[in-house]
């Protein structure tokens, strides 16, 4: 992502905020995984999303209208001896140089400047409850300027939730942002094509999950979540990721995979046979959900509230059961008592951007969001049949998800993951093609 695209971002919200007001982001802080080795690094998304800035231990200060400087950046100093374990770091200079900032600090000086700058504002925007030791310290800065109060110190009186201005910011994706999520859905829907050319029966869940993970460094792209790799009942598990079992010949595989390339993600999902050939039944369930599917990205249009996705699958997933015999009654009743839930459990879709769950309010009031270009949001429609007697032995155990990267635009949906065979036959040839 360019500097000019961040450097947007920053005067978009700096214009929200207005004169008087202050924006507080911490970075993430480093996680440790064990003992003395920590996770890798991840920067948090509200903070790269306006500065690009990736080290720890730092501090983004948006302060419009500061004769001094804008945009302050508090971070690691320069250290040899640091960097020779760690890493190089940017220091204030190249924090100015390379990443725009007007001004910057050492994060160990900001007990001493960052007060003074918060005494002008009377309004701090700050997203409170995230990061629970930078929200003591926070509280500290306010508690010591409440106690200079008698001394004249100015203590700001109105305290904003930034993350409801970032947040709908973000749901707003660019034309450069909707490039890097084509990107890194381009890269997982290779990495699914290796999975389906190298599944057959025997193999480890595990097995395939490492060609996930393989396809993905080698594009310089991380998992974006924990891969699911689940064949036969494990399909059936909505967030199974213990990826440990042999797959079996004549079982379905769900693998719901996706990739982070520049701060971006994928959300992948495909259902396939293990040995390559679907048998009917699992084909007459594969077939509902990708006619829910593909009715639910029709309906991922400009002007359609929200749930209008969802209202679609889950008639076409109702219908589809009650022609299975898997569910009794009229339509409209089964739709309305929710009958489908037994086999149909999750929403269609949420939104997806630098995170994979991406930020972004659903409803605005009572009232279902409405679609406009720009949000980006998954389209993943699935039935999940348990093994329990009152189903007939020969669905039990089906679990099939079809998911797909959809962007509203004017013109209508855009399928970033189109690049991913997902028709019966298609998936089959592929399959064949290892």
């Amino acid at each position: 992502m360019k500097q000019e695209e961040f450097a947007r971002r920053r005067k978009q919200l700096m214009r929200m905020v207005g004169r008087g007001g202050i924006a507080i982001l911490p970075s993430a802080p480093v996680a440790r995984r064990s003992r003395d080795v920590e996770y890798r690094f991840r920067q948090d998304s509200d903070f790269y999303y306006l500065t690009g800035f990736g080290e720890p231990e730092s501090v983004a200060v948006l302060a419009p209208g500061r004769d001094n400087g804008e945009y302050l950046l508090f971070c690691r100093e320069r250290d040899r001896e640091r960097e020779l374990w760690d890493g190089a770091r940017s220091g204030p200079e190249g924090a100015v140089r390379d990443h725009a900032a007007d001004d910057a600090f050492p994060i160990d000086d900001i007990d001493d400047i960052l007060p003074g700058i918060m005494e002008t504002c009377p309004r701090v925007y700050y997203q409170m409850g995230l990061y629970p030791d930078f929200d003591a310290r926070m509280t500290e800065w306010v508690n010591a300027l409440r106690g200079k109060a008698s001394r004249g110190a100015h203590t700001p009186h109105e305290y904003v939730a930034l993350d409801h201005l970032l947040h709908d910011m973000r749901l707003y994706k660019s034309r450069a942002e909707i490039s890097a999520m084509r990107k890194a859905a381009k890269v997982a829907a290779d990495a699914h094509k290796r999975a389906m050319r190298v599944t057959a029966p025997g193999r480890y869940e595990y097995e395939i999950e490492a060609e996930f993970r393989h396809e993905f460094r080698r594009n310089n792209a991380w998992v974006s979540y924990s891969p699911i790799v689940g064949g036969g009942a494990n399909a059936c598990v909505l967030h199974y990721v213990e990826n440990s079992a042999v797959l079996e010949d004549g079982d379905l595989v769900l693998i719901d995979a996706g990739c982070e390339l520049d701060y971006y993600a994928s959300d992948i999902t495909r259902t396939f046979p293990v040995n390559g050939r679907f048998t009917p039944e699992q084909l007459a369930v594969y077939e509902i959900v990708l006619e829910a599917q593909l009715v639910a990205i029709e309906k991922t249009v400009r002007d359609n509230h929200w749930n209008e996705p969802h209202d679609a699958a889950v008639r076409v997933i109702t219908r589809g059961l009650r022609k299975l015999k898997l569910l009794d009654g009229s339509l409209p009743r089964l739709i309305k008592d929710g009958a489908y839930r037994e086999f149909f459990m999750h929403r269609t879709g949420h939104w997806l951007g630098m995170d994979v769950h991406d930020v972004g309010d659903y409803k605005v009031g009572d009232e279902w969001r409405l679609l406009e270009p720009g949000m980006v949001t998954t389209v993943e429609p699935g039935i999940y049949i348990p093994n329990t007697r009152k189903v007939p032995a020969r669905w039990r155990n089906i679990g099939v998800r079809i998911e797909d990267d959809v962007a509203v635009t004017s013109r209508g949906p855009d399928v970033l993951s189109k690049g991913l065979v997902k028709e019966p036959d298609a998936v089959e040839a592929l399959m064949q093609s290892g």
